[in-house]
């Protein structure tokens, strides 16, 4: 206590300064119509420039929950593009009755939420550990995708995680073809470039450009028909020669990979079931 009576009294003019500084900023300021409009406006400038850095910093804490809501409404798009072509193709309709298609429902199949806690590109076979397993309904043979497009099917789970078969793994074999054809190959990766995979097994005959767009065939129990793989960036011919070999710039970016869906395609495991008995037989 002495000492901070010692301190006070040391530098008491530097107090009554300070106090007598206020006070005439306070006299200024409160009875000059000029000097107050000039302190309240430079006082807003300042309070505005502070509010723009707290809001960026908000802004990009949240950027997790937007990335999820925009990884939502790709996929929801993505179903309802493909829910109009499949009704288009089938019912032969134009245009004028595209509006009421928009509203079939998304029975389909099922989407989960989970988030990649470990992922490799430079191996063999690179495998995606998931942060959720089958108490969240994840289970083995669901295929994987992101907002840009395919990512895996899933291979074991845990009550809490799952691992999943990436497709830059020599074990991945994913029937694809190119939109505007039925006609379809297997897409397949070959050690090296994380952004290329090669659709092996395109007929002679199917018709296709650079650029096209490589989607899922849906002639599996993995993936819906339409879900975006990449684009063609070169051709070749096949080892035999009685096919193609085109090379697939892929939509998803693995060296990004961070928010994915699980795909439950519904009626799957009865098709499981059913191809397997009659594969046995």
């Amino acid at each position: 206590m002495r000492n901070l009576i010692n301190f006070l009294l040391k530098y008491n003019y530097w107090f009554l300064f300070i106090v007598l500084e206020v006070a005439s900023f306070v006299l200024l300021f409160r009875f000059n119509h000029y000097q107050q409009s000039a302190f309240f406006t430079s006082a807003n400038v300042i309070v505005g420039a502070v509010y723009e850095v707290s809001g960026g910093i908000s802004s990009y804490f949240h950027l997790k929950s937007v990335n999820e809501d925009l990884l939502d409404r790709n996929m929801l798009l993505e179903q309802q593009i493909n829910n109009l072509e499949k009704a288009l193709k089938e019912r032969q309709l134009d245009s004028i009755t595209i509006n009421s298609i928009k509203e079939i429902p998304q029975t389909d199949y099922q989407l989960f939420k989970a988030h990649v806690i470990k992922n490799s590109l430079n191996l063999a076979d690179n495998y995606i550990t998931l942060d959720k397993g089958s108490l969240a309904g994840i289970r083995s043979e669901m295929g994987v995708v992101d907002g840009n497009g395919i990512v895996g099917i899933v291979y074991e789970t845990s009550p809490s995680y799952s691992v999943v078969i990436s497709i830059l793994n020599s074990k991945s074999n994913i029937s694809c073809k190119i939109v505007g054809s039925d006609y379809f190959g297997y897409l397949k990766w070959e050690h090296g470039d994380s952004q290329y995979a090669y659709l092996k097994d395109l007929p002679r005959h199917a018709e296709f450009n650079l650029g096209d767009t490589v989607v899922t065939s849906g002639f599996s129990t993995v993936f819906p028909e339409g879900i975006m793989v990449g684009t063609v960036d070169d051709m070749s011919d096949s080892n035999d020669g009685l096919s193609y070999l085109l090379k697939i710039k892929l939509a998803t970016d693995f060296g990004k990979l961070s928010d994915v869906r699980v795909i439950e395609r519904k009626g799957q495991l009865e098709q499981q079931e059913l191809e397997n008995k009659a594969a046995k037989q």
